[in-house]
């Protein structure tokens, strides 16, 4: 076993030394989709069964994929799943096994040194660990005396200083146990992943138009006659959405896309289950107008759209009014020959506006100030700061206003800024100003990322007391909740940081490897008193740990979960907001692995002692949790298990869907950004660029499946920066070069990564990108967005400085 793991490091080293990077001339998908699919299966020795697995992935009474949350739809096509999707199944389902003779061989100091790839690729958990001082390893523990242990640790402390945290995988049903297990213990410390990627719409959305979520359903794509494509890599990130986007092409709907990157996914497609388009190459052009905007330039982009937008409608008024004066009605602005353009073409087709003025004053509030606030900004400015020019932006705002159903999708390049609350509003803002919400072919679309990360915040898995029905709770079970506003991902972080947070139990997830400062964070996670780790793979969170450290190995989705009444279903919630049932479908990697219900039971139990909940009988039958479920949210979750495996998934109600708005005014806000972009000490300095984190190919999260990055050329490496070629040049710089990156803000900390090496790439000048989690430790704690704490990943100002060191991974 040691010569096979030096081998494959020594393997991997080699690969990463010998980098290749040849730009990438295909489409998405296609035949290199085709190819990483098999490539996966055969790595992890799933080649026979891989196939009969996938054939079911995504598919009523099939399991749900544990990758990303994109909607699973009630007319399936053959194959419900993407390149992406086969690897997160591969990846859970190989014959790799991270044992007990694995640890017994290695120091967790040793493993430290390990690459997160070489961690998670020694396969699934077999056994209940519990670190072991003396030794240094992990040691095998019956599962009592692990639930006992923890239970008695985690009582002896004050519930304040535990915080219990959610990745986003873990199911429905799992997720509300472990809500209602941390707040019958006293805690509302409930952070999760969508702290750090879309809790900037959960505090915009709720104010713009009354939804926690986006509003778009999946019917909504055959009904629009416009999408606008906003900070979302489509090819990555969710490549099953790519159907329905070319579905939408192929009916002749306009796809505007405004992105830092020219993203293959969003430029061209070859459909891999399309006969006809795999044998002759025919790809589909996805994006009709592609934009490519600085990073953080996003509300002045949005701003110029609504800017032209606002004033052709001015324009056109006046020219009406004109016509009733008895001028000829010309429309009249020679600074704005685009908007003048833009205003005739709307005369000629003989409209009488450009705005929707009666959804307007029907159903909004705050437009006026926004009009005001958009009319005033300089073309100049939105320019300098978009990096678009005034007749692209005039440009996007007439195919919107030639359009009649245009729906507003987005993703993490606009939620993990500074400015993400902002951002959002923006969006919204954009789609009131015709009336884009609430009406077939017209609604938002929040793109998730993990495959339940919505959903575990529909069952009470927040920090935030005022989301959770805590009186509900109470009257469920017996108990009263406490009513402190719990931790945040970041407030957490801090937490650890400082010695306040004394243990940490995660299910799921790599939080070490997620979260930014990552350096500090891992001198204060060392000085934890408890660590517990519910999980299916090894990684950087397990080897890293407190005082006392478990790692507890929990069945997969896609496992066989058999209990007291039979095999069980689990749920999950999709981005357009519709539950899907799903059944595990192969054999469990160990026979001595539990459920995350039946953990979340045992650690329950142990510390809570005799409570009114029938922890037992919900372990038996997940039935009996989802019944209670339904009894703590009615509304959305009526007749819960009758509607599990309906196709297609049951739709959650949205009131803004129906144009019901449920905010403190009573209609939908124009809300309207105090600036257009974040103030920075740096902004002037010339040898300063914006650094987003990126995503590579083979990677989904904090998971890296390889090394390959397809689509941008990149094989063999991960230590990379790319950037505008001008940049490279003006810098000093040469394409090839390794180079340091140095946060450029916050003086009183060092934060450097070291030797990336350069890449040349097709990315706005003043901006660059490289791969997280590698880059996490330039972000400092504080830099995120203030209200909704979410870590601003996509916009850091940075320096860069020729390295002494190779590029390794």
């Amino acid at each position: 076993m040691v010569h096979l793991v030096v081998s494959r490091e020594a393997s991997m080293t080699s690969k990463r030394r010998s980098a290749k990077i040849k730009a990438y001339s295909g489409p998405a998908g296609g035949w290199g989709s085709a190819k990483s699919v098999a490539e996966i299966t055969l790595k992890e020795h799933v080649a026979l069964r891989g196939p009969k697995l996938l054939s079911t992935q995504n598919k009523p009474e099939g399991y749900m994929c544990v990758s990303c949350a994109w909607a699973k739809p009630a007319k399936t096509h053959p194959l419900e799943f993407c390149e992406n999707g086969a690897k997160a199944t591969a990846w859970e389902v190989t014959t790799r096994r991270a044992d007990r003779e694995f640890f017994d061989k290695y120091t967790l100091r040793e493993l430290e040194r390990w690459p997160d790839h070489n961690l998670e690729e020694q396969g699934r958990l077999t056994h209940p660990m519990r670190w072991d001082e003396a030794m240094d390893k992990y040691v095998p523990v019956a599962w009592a005396e692990a639930f006992a242990e923890i239970g008695r640790e985690v009582r002896a402390l004050d519930p304040h200083q535990v915080d219990f945290y959610t990745s986003g995988r873990a199911s429905l049903e799992t997720s509300y146990m472990y809500q209602l297990f941390a707040r019958m213990y006293g805690s509302n410390n409930l952070p999760d992943s969508s702290n750090m990627c879309h809790e900037s719409s959960s505090v915009a959305l709720p104010e713009s138009i009354g939804a926690s979520v986006g509003t778009a359903v999946l019917s909504d794509f055959q009904n629009t006659d416009c999408i606008f494509y906003i900070a979302q890599n489509v090819g990555t990130s969710s490549p099953r959405f790519l159907h329905d986007l070319q579905d939408a092409v192929d009916r002749g709907v306009k796809i505007v896309t405004f992105n830092l990157l020219r993203e293959r996914g969003l430029e061209r497609f070859v459909n891999p289950q399309s006969p006809a388009q795999m044998l002759t190459g025919k790809e589909t052009k996805i994006s009709s107008e592609y934009y490519q905007v600085n990073n953080g330039g996003d509300i002045a982009a949005l701003f110029g759209v609504c800017k032209a937008l606002i004033e052709a409608d001015d324009a056109l008024k006046a020219s009406h009014q004109s016509r009733v004066a008895g001028d000829d009605g010309s429309p009249k602005d020679p600074e704005n020959a685009a908007m003048v353009a833009f205003a005739a073409s709307m005369a000629a087709a003989d409209k009488k506006h450009v705005l929707d003025h009666d959804f307007i004053k029907e159903h909004t509030t705050g437009f006026e100030e926004f009009a005001d606030a958009a009319r005033g900004h300089r073309w100049e400015e939105l320019e300098r700061i978009s990096g678009l020019s005034r007749d692209q932006m005039t440009q996007a705002a007439a195919t919107y206003a030639k359009s009649d159903a245009v729906m507003m999708v987005y993703g993490m390049g606009l939620t993990q800024q500074l400015m993400g609350v902002q951002n959002v509003h923006m969006v919204c803002n954009l789609a009131l100003l015709r009336g884009n919400i609430g009406k077939p072919g017209a609604n938002i679309c929040a793109v998730r990322g993990h495959s339940n990360v919505q959903g575990q915040r529909t069952v009470g898995i927040t920090e935030k007391p005022g989301l959770a029905p805590l009186d509900k709770l109470s009257e469920l079970y017996g108990f009263e909740p406490p009513r402190w506003t719990g931790r945040s991902t970041v407030e957490t972080c801090e937490a650890i940081m400082s010695g306040q947070s004394r243990a940490f139990i995660s299910l799921g997830g790599n939080f070490l490897r997620a979260v930014p400062d990552t350096t500090a964070m891992e001198d204060g996670w060392r000085k934890m008193r408890l660590s517990v780790q519910i999980a299916t793979k090894l990684n950087r969170s397990h080897v890293v740990h407190g005082e006392i450290a478990y790692l507890l190995p929990c069945l997969g989705r896609i496992e066989v979960d058999e209990q007291a009444s039979g095999p069980q279903a689990v749920s999950i919630e999709s981005s357009i907001a519709h539950f899907h049932g799903s059944r595990g479908k192969t054999k469990p990697a160990s026979p001595e692995l539990l459920s995350e219900p039946a953990i979340v039971a045992g650690i329950a139990k142990a510390t809570l002692g005799e409570t009114k909940v029938p922890w037992d009988s919900w372990v038996g039958n997940y039935a009996e949790i989802r019944d209670a479920i339904e009894q703590t949210y009615p509304e959305t979750f009526k007749d819960f298990n009758k509607r599990l495996f309906t196709r297609g998934g049951f739709v959650r109600p949205l009131p803004a869907r129906e144009r019901k708005w449920v905010t403190k005014s009573g209609k939908a806000n124009f809300l309207t950004p105090e600036k257009l972009f974040p103030e920075f000490s740096t902004t002037k300095s010339t040898d300063v660029l914006h650094l987003a984190t990126l995503r590579s190919n083979d990677q989904f999260n904090t998971t890296i499946y390889g090394y390959s990055d397809r689509f941008r050329g990149v094989e063999g490496a991960r230590k990379i920066v790319f950037m505008n070629p001008e940049d490279i040049s003006r810098l000093g710089f040469a394409d090839g070069e390794s180079v340091d990156l140095t946060t450029a803000i916050d003086a009183h900390k060092v934060r450097k990564v070291t030797a990336l090496r350069i890449v040349q790439y097709d990315i706005p000048k003043g901006c660059c990108g490289a791969y997280y989690p590698e880059t996490n430790p330039l972000f400092p704690l504080a830099h995120h967005d203030p209200r909704s704490k979410t870590p601003s990943y996509k916009l850091l100002p940075v320096r860069l400085s020729r390295s002494a060191e190779i590029p390794r991974d």
